[in-house]
């Protein structure tokens, strides 16, 4: 890849947790150097950063969100008022950090899991009203399995789980899909809107979760036509939504009755899998020149107070 001096400053924010560079991002990271970005990690929650000293804010590793999600809101409310950019848009981040745009993608015709929407104090009747016996609850802003509940309708164990859950959230709540345990979970990652790679997440043996930290497995495989089709048309519909191409993406979800279903539309702060495909890493890395590019001269109106 030729070395360019473009000159862009560009923070990548990321969470206390993971204060340097992620590992999956790291040749990410070089390649945005060798295109002469400068990269700088930054916590999203920590007020000493100047966001206002940055061409854009490139959202990655901010894993705990969720857990801060009134301030999460805040800072992309900082963000727009310093007309700092961020990648993706604040706006699109806020409709994809809440899982209700799941609901809003299968009344554009996209497959999903079934998906009903319950505030804590309709919970136990929503529960109630279910098609399933198997359930899983989890907040409609959340990650990592966070709490996160999987149960059997009408069980003590199950009934004492929700009693247990916050009772100021909103909860997803969606049939258990005993194929995730059977065959995993699909991820197909993509940027600039073209299909890059894919992997395969298996939950631990008699787990149903397949995230690393429960004890999950990560593999690159490669999906047949039907899944990368169906994955496509949940990007297409998202980009039709908001009028826009997406910079990166991840698509989560699984094969159910021979057809592929979405669990998540990751637009946020996925992990990309780019080290175990390098030349994703320099595509995307790409992308996020292009992208600057075309966002250094609206952000140049916007700071002289005009309307771009």
């Amino acid at each position: 890849m030729s070395l360019s001096h473009s000159g862009f400053r560009l923070a990548i924010a990321t969470c206390a947790q993971f204060p340097q560079v992620y590992p999956d991002d790291a040749y990410f990271v070089t390649q945005l150097e060798q295109l002469g970005i400068t990269p700088t990690v930054c916590i999203w929650n920590d007020p000493a950063v100047d966001w206002g000293a940055f061409d854009a804010v490139l959202i990655r590793t901010i894993w705990d969100y969720f857990r801060h999600y009134t301030a999460f809101l805040a800072w992309l409310d900082t963000l727009d008022r310093l007309h700092v950019p961020a990648i993706h848009d604040t706006h699109l981040i806020r409709w994809n950090t809440d899982k209700r745009y799941l609901l809003e993608l299968e009344r554009a015709g996209v497959a999903i899991i079934p998906t009903r929407i319950a505030p804590a104090g309709q919970l136990a009747q929503i529960v109630h009203t279910a098609v399933d016996d198997e359930l899983v609850i989890k907040p409609a802003v959340s990650g990592g399995a966070w709490h996160t509940v999987r149960g059997t309708r009408g069980t003590a164990a199950f009934e004492q789980a929700l009693a247990g859950l916050p009772a100021d959230l909103d909860f997803l709540v969606q049939p258990f899909v005993p194929e995730i345990a059977a065959h995993g979970e699909w991820s197909l990652l993509y940027f600039g809107g073209r299909y890059s790679h894919a992997v395969l997440k298996r939950p631990a043996s008699g787990d149903y979760r397949v995230q690393q930290e429960h004890g999950g497995s990560t593999a690159l495989a490669v999906p047949d036509a039907a899944i990368v089709q169906a994955a496509d048309k949940a990007l297409a519909t998202t980009s039709a939504l908001w009028h826009c191409e997406l910079d990166y993406a991840r698509v989560d979800g699984v094969v159910m009755n021979g057809h592929f279903h979405i669990m998540e539309l990751e637009l946020t702060e996925p992990q990309l899998f780019m080290s175990i495909k390098p030349d994703a890493a320099e595509r995307f890395a790409a992308r996020v020149l292009e992208r600057l590019q075309g966002l250094s001269g609206s952000r140049g109106t916007a700071r002289s107070g005009t309307t771009p």
